[in-house]
């Protein structure tokens, strides 16, 4: 195919991925399934254009009979196989620099019938799976922006002025208490979008990693960063102890470990402290608002941490009734709670757009109050132009709604969620080629993200209504490879 594209046009150009494994399979007539099918599938989804992606069973076969470039790429978490597999990825660089095959020209005498069975006999044992993947008409700029981000990373240096606020552990043995070390976590990296000029990565990609062996350098690599924050909550009755340390994901070395007590009631001042303790070791400034306490009372602010936590479950008709409830109550015990009018508009506008509600009138008319009630008092709230953002989206108003989303950024550039919104606005007005940087923004934040799928299929829209449609099935096949399993 190299020696085949040197004589070929830019964009009339086939580039394949591959993906090879070794292992068991299961042969039906021309069919071939088990896990070292999908693995060679996966493989190939993470291989870029023009290049080779193996696994671990082939390195070990070719490791001392073929000098290869091979990457070492880490573990990878690919979809429906239960382990993380090693990937080793040929660089379609290094596959364009290999020696040329020697062609043979001689006839190959039939196999006797016997060989056949015994070669039959052999693939029931173990096969190399090979999966391949066409790149045609792929425009060369656009490469970096397709290639899985967990190998984008190794391509792209990580700009010095970026972090991932990995989940902090629970250290009260007990699982239902994880919420409120998510909530931590969770705030800590909005809060960290405070810090001038920080590209921080989404919560929903920082979770991905939760309850995995940690390894901050291929982090790192997996989601282009330079620091990871990682720590531990304690909880006592009201009592709360946070121990936080910050490491350099290039040397490994931690800048600074702390621990910060206090009153649940001081929480949020507790975050801002360690918010602040990152600015003062990369020397930054902090900028816009500090985290506000979302209440005064301590029952209420377990129930927004649960409801929080209920939130962030895959969306569904009964997720949206738990977290509504939990807002409910937090509201119940705390009427000026902003942080619970807020969240639970947001929930009843997403239920209505998720079209997972039997009550749309009644859902729009309470978001639209309690939207209004937070606006009157603290109109520079950033959680409630979010939510009026997505209840004008509700009501098809998008141009209304880019303005409110906007002003979401003003405050935390790093919202994902902003930046999708608006592109989805843009595509809905007709304004395609400002859809595109949003949604490549929004991955390069979230590049792990559960709804990854959708920034893809919006991205392949757009470029099927730009008439690029070969760009556009490339978005979209993408989008279908990484569609989580129906619930």
């Amino acid at each position: 195919m190299i020696d085949r594209n040197a004589d070929v046009s830019e964009g009339k150009r086939l580039r394949f991925r591959i993906g090879i494994n070794l292992g068991d399979v299961i042969v039906d007539n021309q069919d071939l399934y088990g896990d070292a099918v999908n693995i060679a599938a996966r493989l190939e989804n993470l291989a870029e254009p023009g290049g080779i992606c193996i696994s671990r069973a082939v390195r070990e076969q070719v490791r001392d009979r073929l000098v290869l470039p091979f990457e070492d790429c880490g573990e990878q978490s690919v979809r429906n196989i239960a382990r993380p597999i090693r990937v080793y990825a040929l660089s379609d660089n290094a596959v364009g620099a290999l020696p040329k095959p020697e062609v043979r020209t001689s006839t190959p005498r039939p196999r006797p019938l016997h060989s056949r069975r015994n070669l039959a006999a052999l693939t029931l044992a173990g096969v190399l799976v090979v999966a391949g993947g066409m790149s045609w008409l792929w425009p060369s700029q656009k490469i970096s922006a397709i290639v899985p981000p967990t190998l984008s990373a190794t391509a792209v240096p990580a700009p010095h002025l970026s972090i991932l606020a990995l989940p902090f552990n629970d250290l009260s043995n007990d699982p239902e208490q994880q919420y409120f070390a998510d909530g931590v976590t969770e705030d800590l990296t909005t809060d960290l979008s405070q810090l001038a000029g920080m590209l921080v990565i989404s919560r929903n990609t920082a979770f991905t990693y939760k309850g995995k062996p940690i390894d901050v350098k291929q982090i790192g690599r997996e989601v282009g960063v330079r620091y990871v924050l990682e720590g531990k909550v304690q909880r006592s009755g009201h009592l709360v102890r946070i121990n936080a340390q910050l490491i350099d994901v290039e040397t490994d070395a931690h800048l600074w470990a702390e621990r910060f007590e206090g009153d649940t009631i001081d929480l949020f001042a507790i975050q801002n402290e360690v918010v602040s303790r990152i600015a003062n070791t990369l020397n930054l400034a902090l900028v816009g608002i500090k985290a506000a306490r979302p209440t005064a009372n301590s029952d209420a602010l377990d129930y927004l941490f649960r409801a929080r936590a209920a939130s962030n479950k895959p969306a569904s008709r009964e997720k949206y009734a738990e977290a509504i409830s939990l807002f409910e109550r937090a509201l119940a015990l705390d009427l000026r709670s902003t942080d619970a009018q807020s969240r639970l508009a947001n929930q009843l506008t997403a239920r209505v757009l998720d079209q997972m509600t039997e009550t749309t009138a009644s859902d729009i008319a309470r978001a639209e109050e309690l939207i209004g009630q937070v606006l009157t008092t603290s109109p520079h709230n950033p959680a409630a132009h979010y939510a009026k953002g997505q209840l004008l989206r509700v009501q098809r108003r998008c141009s209304e709604a880019i303005s409110e989303y906007e002003t979401v950024i003003a405050y935390y550039r790093n919202s994902v969620g902003a930046l999708s919104h608006i592109a989805r606005c843009k595509l809905f007005l007709g304004s395609i080629e400002e859809a595109i940087p949003l949604l490549e923004q929004a991955i390069r934040l979230s590049p792990r993200d559960p709804d990854s799928h959708a920034f893809y299929e919006l991205l392949g829209r757009a470029h099927l209504l730009k008439s690029r449609t070969d760009e556009g099935i490339l978005w979209l096949q993408k989008s279908r490879g990484v569609m989580p399993e129906p619930f």
